[in-house]
């Protein structure tokens, strides 16, 4: 693999994968995102993104994905390996950009806004990942070679 691609096996596709992550419960927010995060054992990390109906029609959603993508894509070698993340827009946002879409002014965030959110998230969240495994000892669950998580 490429150090920057972003394959089939570095997406979370199924919905049994997304749940899985969002029962760890590991999360962080800020105005723009909330992620969550789960360890995978794989050996590098994997994205999820889910964008609400609420966000905008399927155009802003699309665009929306697209950023989150490539600010995952760009900083693969700065976030955490071993971990499983699944990235959606947080509804303060949604409320900033309708604010604001009233006046005219909104046209969706940058992507270098959504990398910078998504880095601090990234932090956010693996110094809670500390805190709670010193407390709650999970073993992380294996990945076949499809990607998929084994129970």
């Amino acid at each position: 693999m490429k150090r920057f691609s972003f394959p089939k096996e570095k997406k979370l596709l199924s919905n049994r994968q997304f749940k899985t992550v969002l029962a760890r419960g590991m999360s962080a927010r800020n105005g723009l995102l909330i992620v969550y995060m789960a360890e995978n054992g794989c050996g590098y990390p994997r994205l999820g993104v889910s964008v609400g109906k609420s966000c905008g029609n399927a155009v802003v959603r699309n665009r929306f994905k697209r950023l989150l993508r490539e600010a995952f894509r760009q900083s693969q070698d700065r976030i955490p390996r071993d971990f499983d993340y699944v990235v959606m827009n947080s509804p303060r946002w949604l409320k900033k950009s309708q604010e604001s879409e009233g006046r005219g002014t909104s046209r969706g965030p940058t992507l270098e806004q959504v990398e910078a959110s998504f880095l601090s998230l990234m932090t956010a969240a693996v110094e809670r990942a500390g805190k709670r495994d010193q407390e709650d000892a999970r073993a992380p669950s294996d990945c076949t070679e499809n990607g998929e998580q084994r129970a």
